[in-house]
C-alpha cells in the first residue's frame, strides 16, 4: 500500500515521521491511497482541508495532545491496520464569506465555522434559516455552527450539544451571548441553510473561521453541507467515532 504521510512541527510529530517514511516508504499524495497524519486533531483537518478533491481517506495517529480525530500510535503492523480500519464518510460544512471589500471566499470546515467578534465591542448578528429571519439581532461574542464530529470541540467548550453520529443534525451555539440573554442555541436538520449578517460590521467587525482558516471584516456568511464532497476518516475498530462520543458525555 502506497501511504503520504505528513507531520506537524512538534518533536514528537517529526520523529515519528522519520521512523515511518523509513520504514513504509513515502508515496506522494497524488499515487497513495491513505494519508497518514502523524500529529492531532489538528493536522488532520489540514489534511482533509488541503486534499478534499482527492478523495483520499486519512488514518490518523496521535503525536499530538487530544487526539479526538487519531489513533493510538503504534510503528507496527501499519498496512493492516488501515485496511482493517472502520471508514466514516462524511459531509463538511460548505461556508462562504463575504468580506467588507466585497471578497467572496469559499472553504471547508469538518469541525466548525464560528463567528468571533474582532474588537472589544460585542458583535451584532442576525440569523436566517432556509430564507427565514429567525433572530434580528443576535449580541454576543460569537457564534458556533458545527457538525456531528466538531460538536465535542469548541461547540461542546461553549455549552453547545454533543451530536451522536448519523443523527444528520447541526448545532448552532451562541458564544458568550448577552442579548437575548436566555439563549442557548438550536439544533438544526443537517441540510438546513444558515445565513449570518453582521451588524454595524464598521464598528463592531466580525471574523469568520472555518476550522482553522480565517476571514477577517467578513459581512456575510451562508453555511450549509455540502453533499458535493465526501470524506472517509479512519479508525481503528476499538477507537470508533460512536464511542468516543459517548465517552465524552461521561468525561467529568
Amino acid at each position: 500500500m502506497k501511504i503520504f504521510f505528513i507531520c506537524s512541527s512538534n518533536p514528537k510529530s517529526k520523529s515519528a515521521f522519520r521512523l515511518m517514511t523509513r520504514q513504509y516508504g513515502q508515496a506522494s499524495v497524488d499515487e497513495a491511497a491513505c494519508i497518514v497524519v502523524l500529529s492531532g486533531d489538528g493536522m488532520v483537518l489540514k489534511a482533509f482541508h488541503e486534499n478534499f478533491d482527492k478523495k483520499i481517506p486519512v488514518y490518523g495517529m496521535n503525536r499530538g495532545k487530544t487526539g479526538f480525530l487519531t489513533n493510538n500510535y503504534f510503528k507496527e503492523n501499519l498496512t493492516d491496520r488501515i485496511l482493517q480500519a472502520d471508514e466514516v464518510k462524511f459531509h463538511p460544512l460548505r461556508v462562504i464569506v463575504e468580506k467588507d471589500n466585497g471578497e467572496m471566499f469559499s472553504d471547508i470546515a469538518i469541525n466548525e465555522v464560528y463567528l468571533l467578534r474582532e474588537t472589544h465591542q460585542s458583535a451584532k448578528i442576525s440569523i436566517k434559516v432556509n430564507g427565514v429571519l429567525r433572530m434580528r439581532e443576535l449580541i454576543c461574542d460569537g457564534l458556533i455552527s458545527a457538525t456531528q464530529i466538531g460538536s465535542t470541540a469548541y461547540n461542546y467548550s461553549a455549552s453547545g450539544p454533543i451530536l451522536p453520529v448519523g443523527s444528520r443534525l447541526m448545532a448552532i451555539t451562541p458564544i458568550s451571548p448577552f442579548r437575548p440573554r436566555n439563549w442557548r442555541g438550536v439544533v438544526l436538520p443537517a441540510d438546513s441553510v444558515l445565513n449570518l449578517e453582521v451588524i454595524d460590521h464598521v464598528r463592531r467587525p466580525v471574523c469568520a473561521v472555518a476550522d482553522y482558516v480565517e476571514y477577517r471584516q467578513a459581512v456575510r456568511v451562508e453555511i450549509f453541507e455540502d453533499k458535493t464532497v465526501t470524506l472517509s476518516l479512519l479508525l481503528d475498530k476499538k477507537n470508533s467515532l460512536e464511542n468516543k462520543i459517548l465517552n465524552e458525555q461521561f468525561t467529568i
